[in-house]
């Protein structure tokens, strides 16, 4: 067993597990429930972790999650070319007349 990553967040944690899983490589989160004792001891020691139970497994996983967020950054601004309004690059469809190209 190796832990892969910590975050502050359940969501976050249970995120990544749900997609180590979905690509077959088995994973388990630790600290689940310690987020109710933060302010007891030191905050980080209390998020919860994700795990690899297969070593072999590490490294792939380290690649999914860091692929993921890559992956969920917003990119470069563009103009509709249908009402030549400027996008964040994180919208897929024009926020102005709501085309997607």
């Amino acid at each position: 067993m190796k832990k892969v990553t910590s975050a502050d967040s359940l969501v976050t944690i249970s995120h990544y597990r749900n997609l180590l899983v979905s690509e077959g490589i088995p994973a388990f989160i630790r600290n689940e429930h310690l987020g109710s004792i933060i302010g007891d001891m030191p905050f980080q020691h209390a998020w919860p972790e994700l795990w690899v139970q297969n070593d072999l497994d590490y490294d792939r996983a380290l690649q999914l999650i860091d692929k993921s967020l890559t992956d969920e950054s917003p990119s470069a601004p563009w103009r509709c070319r249908h009402c030549n309004a400027e996008n964040e690059g994180q919208f897929g469809a024009c926020w102005s007349c709501g085309k997607n190209d």
